[in-house]
């Protein structure tokens, strides 16, 4: 009998050596090895519930199918007059964001630059409050409370009541797991609203995926006139958890309020990922006409802005494409914020290059994480970073600087939904607006510039000399950082 364990054993191990590298990282193909090499059972039950990145044909078949309708009905649009002042670099990244998520580049945008989690929670409700067609609302994480969340949610109760269409979409898992989520799904049910899980599992109704695909995208959308996005989601600070209450623990985030032409493009990605929970076709506004209603003299502002959608649904990582791209571009100066950087090889080298060749590289980060394993992952990263001439800022524990945005000399700004991980770039929905003009670039670096006022700087010397045991906890935590 032990020697028929020891064969089939062996007969696994051979057959997933030919079997997991398949489309894979070769170091996402040697972290699933070692885990089914050195704990057999566990390590396939996981390859089998969480190898597999890619969402379900149907899912994959909408997303293509509202891919190529947002690129014909923009087929005919021009870059616009303005943009022809700016760098041949950035030219590239905006054709590059074109074919890799369909949306235009567009000027006349008015985009504000919100720091403040409290005020950025009451613009939203002011906005709601004014609606009177629809309302479009969609977040990572939602969770009512009576200070934050819960007067955004009387805003939307409220406009539904007045007759305004309001849909909301939110992750499932992400939600689930939130405190009060059983208290949450009534009141909805009460309230009028339209609204949907996104990504659900549901084995009766045999809706099944890799359990850990999330859509992470926050987006508000009001009449199609203002909208909403950034990296905050939808629920009081302290993410309704007792150990960040006791120990005064809130997330720091950023967001950003928009008018004008991108406005559109945020409606047109909620339609999508709505389209991809619900099959009702009043939500998939008519793409042949995906313009701005506005004429150009009467757009809010002067911003040049461009949407890039990414995920799972495209296979070609969008996010890790362009920020390659901008970061590679950069001749003077990057200013990065990523609450989770874990990065792959191509990015990590993007970095360590731009800072070898004279870029001067800053990188702020959490002094202390909310996530153990991705926390110490980061870590092992930070001398290779030091020692290429990264400076690093560590934010003060115990808040969770959670704001995913980098800067790129006076040229380019990026805001979005998406960290500088591995699950970022394969597994999770995100969203990225990609700003440009010296204007943009300085609003958001005016919130770094204070994020490194009140962080502590990593120096090369100080991280050598940290104790042996956080190393070995690190380079372990590394290991993990392709399935995590």
């Amino acid at each position: 009998m032990w020697s028929i364990l020891v064969a089939i054993e062996l007969a696994v191990r051979y057959f997933m050596i030919g079997i997991v590298p398949g489309n894979r990282r070769p170091t996402t193909a040697m972290a699933w090895l070692l885990a089914i090499f050195f704990i057999p059972v566990v390590g396939l039950l996981a390859y089998w519930l969480f190898a597999n990145p890619r969402l379900s044909r149907r899912r994959l078949e909408k997303q293509q199918r509202a891919h190529e309708r947002i690129m014909d009905a923009t087929k005919h649009m021009q870059l616009p007059e303005e943009f022809h002042s700016q760098e041949e670099w950035v030219e590239s990244a905006v054709e590059l964001n074109r074919n890799l998520g369909a949306m235009p580049l567009e000027g006349g945008n008015s985009v504000k630059v919100i720091s403040d989690y409290r005020t950025s929670m009451e613009l939203m409700r002011e906005e709601i409050d004014k609606a009177t067609r629809y309302v479009h609302i969609q977040f990572y994480i939602m969770g009512d409370d009576e200070e934050y969340v819960g007067p955004v949610l009387e805003a939307l109760e409220r406009a539904a009541q007045r007759g305004v269409h309001v849909r909301l979409l939110f992750d499932h898992l992400g939600t689930l797991r939130v405190k009060g989520y059983g208290e949450l799904k009534k009141r909805l049910k009460k309230s009028g609203i339209n609204w949907r899980p996104m990504l659900p599992i549901d084995l009766i109704g045999r809706r099944w995926r890799r359990p850990d695909l999330r859509n992470h995208r926050k987006i508000l959308v009001i009449d199609g006139a203002v909208g909403f996005t950034g990296s905050q989601n939808l629920i009081e600070p302290g993410y309704k958890r007792k150990s960040s209450h006791k120990i005064g623990r809130e997330w720091v985030e950023m967001m950003l309020r928009v008018e004008g032409p991108l406005v559109r493009s945020l409606d047109v990605t909620f339609a999508t990922d709505w389209w991809q929970e619900d099959d009702d076709q009043e939500v998939l506004m008519d793409m042949n006409e995906a313009r701005h209603p506005l004429a150009y003299e009467e757009r809010p502002g002067s911003t040049l802005a461009q949407l890039l959608p990414s995920g799972p649904g495209y296979g070609t990582e969008n996010n890790l494409r362009l920020f390659n791209t901008l970061i590679y571009s950069a001749s003077e100066r990057l200013e990065i914020t990523s609450p989770y950087f874990v990065p792959d090889d191509s990015l990590l080298y993007a970095i360590t290059t731009a800072a070898q060749r004279g870029v001067e590289v800053e990188l702020f980060v959490c002094e202390e994480g909310d996530q153990f394993l991705v926390h110490h992952a980061q870590q092992s990263y930070y001398q290779q970073l030091l020692e290429a001439g990264v400076r690093i800022h560590c934010y003060p524990a115990p808040m969770v600087l959670h704001t995913k945005c980098f800067t790129v000399d006076d040229d380019v700004a990026v805001v979005g939904s998406s960290n500088m991980d591995m699950r970022s770039f394969s597994l999770n929905m995100e969203i990225s607006v990609m700003l440009l003009g010296k204007d943009m670039v300085n609003a958001v670096n005016e919130v770094q510039n204070h994020y490194r006022e009140i962080s502590s700087e990593i120096t090369l010397s100080q991280w050598r000399r940290r104790p042996r045991m956080q190393r070995w906890i690190d380079n372990v935590a590394r290991l993990t950082a392709t399935l995590q």
